[in-house]
């Protein structure tokens, strides 16, 4: 395992996505990793099941970047929100923003995120993904407000960041807490290993 393990930490990651809070959820288990985000257009994959749609949409993301990379395992990762069978998405705008979070008030939602990883040059492949389920408490007209102000709510999906002020909007959650921040570290890790490891044949 000592081996394996040595192996999984030195191969070459590259991360297909800007986002700060899968970079930093990566090194915070020990990986390094180049960026280089994917240049698809997300609008393009929509899928109503949720779990296919995140699946799809990380292997897009993926095999975008493996086009540009020679050697490597190239990481891909979406994440969705979803709200009474609806994907909410990133807010195109704060009275968007707020129409959101003034519907997860006092319900509960689920979070999936879904990744792939892309070995190149052999295109050898695995997608997984990973669902929480988080119930926000009742919010005042006041806190929604002075959250969405901040703006940190402009990029994120379902107008939320766990991580952030919002931290104290959510008065349950039931799974995997980093897949709510935008990355299943446990389930990752497990699929990273598994990946490595066949990889021996």
């Amino acid at each position: 395992m000592n081996d394996l393990h040595e192996r999984m930490y030195s191969q070459k990651l590259i991360l297909a996505s800007q986002s700060p809070r899968r970079a930093q959820l990566l090194r915070l288990v020990g990986f390094e990793f180049d960026i280089m985000p994917s240049s698809i257009d997300e609008s393009e994959i929509v899928d109503s099941d949720p779990a296919c749609h995140v699946r799809a949409l990380s292997l897009a993301k993926a095999m975008s970047v493996g086009a540009r990379v020679a050697k490597g395992i190239i990481v891909g990762s979406d994440t969705v929100v979803i709200l009474d069978d609806e994907i909410l998405g990133k807010p195109r705008d704060e009275v968007e923003a707020k129409d959101m979070l003034h519907r997860l008030a006092g319900r509960t939602h689920q979070v999936y995120t879904g990744f792939t990883l892309l070995e190149k040059p052999t295109n050898r492949q695995i997608s997984d993904y990973d669902m929480t389920r988080v119930h926000f408490r009742d919010l005042a007209d006041w806190e929604i407000d002075r959250y969405v102000a901040t703006q940190n709510p402009m990029d994120k999906a379902g107008a939320y960041g766990i991580q952030d002020q919002s931290a104290v909007f959510a008065d349950r959650i039931e799974g995997c807490f980093y897949n709510v921040v935008g990355f299943p570290l446990s389930k990752f890790y497990t699929a990273m290993i598994k990946f490595i490891a066949d990889s021996q044949g």
